[in-house]
């Protein structure tokens, strides 16, 4: 029995509106390619050891880094989790994913494409490290992705991500997004916090501890998005790329 992945004619008919027009000589077959991209993804493999099954290797390098640069693979995920349809709870938070060192080796001028704050890395006690934060509904699905360096406080995670909220009536957080600014945006927009304060606050901050619990959800999608070797351990040097890797995780885990 071959272990293969290939998309079924449900999940090709969900993704097929997100595909961008052919110009010129019509495109290979999605079906192939775009499973090809998957398994690659999924198995932490290089594009020389593509099964011959999903067609040259070639093929699926520069179909993946086109329609990466484009954002395409975002565009599906944002497209697929707008239908969440969720009312109740969401959920922020962090995590690091490594950084190998295809993608954080060769020296470069600061500022330049080489350099490693280009690449959104960062030195960690863990090493050189991307930082994952994420929104996810009550299901534990992620709504929203973003990346920075490693060593980036959540704070800047919480604010690329603070207008994309949706309107629920909770937004369940660790002690790392204990901000009054960030409290104050959620009540701005009638969420209502459930996080624990910070032990150096003068004043104790409440919070529901009970549905402070559910917040495991979110632990949970980060495992399986790990799940998948390129999103584990990150192999590429372009950041839109790393990220392209994630949402194309998120939304075949998640959404098809």
């Amino acid at each position: 029995m071959s272990d293969l992945f290939w998309l079924s004619d449900a999940q090709m008919a969900r993704l097929e509106r997100f595909f961008p027009k052919s110009h010129g000589k019509p495109r290979v077959d999605d079906r192939r390619v775009l499973s090809g991209i998957i398994f690659i993804n999924r198995n932490g493999l290089r594009w020389c050891d593509a099964p011959n099954e999903y067609g040259p290797h070639k093929t699926l390098y520069n179909r993946w880094k086109r329609w990466s640069d484009k954002g395409i693979f975002a565009q599906m995920l944002v497209g697929l989790a707008a239908d969440h349809r969720e009312e109740q709870t969401v959920m922020i938070d962090a995590t690091y994913l490594k950084a190998h060192r295809t993608a954080s080796s060769l020296r470069a001028k600061k500022g330049g494409p080489g350099d490693k704050r280009g690449r959104v890395i960062g030195r960690t006690k863990g090493g050189m490290n991307t930082k994952l934060h994420a929104i996810c509904d009550s299901r534990g699905r992620p709504l929203n992705l973003f990346i920075t360096a490693g060593q980036v406080s959540d704070y800047v995670g919480a604010r690329a991500l603070c207008s994309s909220l949706p309107t629920v009536g909770w937004l369940l957080g660790d002690r790392g997004y204990d901000a009054d600014w960030f409290r104050e945006a959620l009540e701005g927009k009638g969420i209502k916090a459930c996080i624990p304060g910070r032990k150096q606050r003068k004043t104790p901050v409440k919070y529901d501890k009970r549905r402070y619990k559910r917040r495991n959800q979110i632990e949970i999608m980060f495992g399986r998005l790990k799940d998948w070797r390129r999103v584990a351990t990150r192999y590429d040097r372009s950041p839109t790329v790393f990220l392209s890797a994630i949402a194309l995780a998120a939304l075949v885990i998640f959404w098809l």
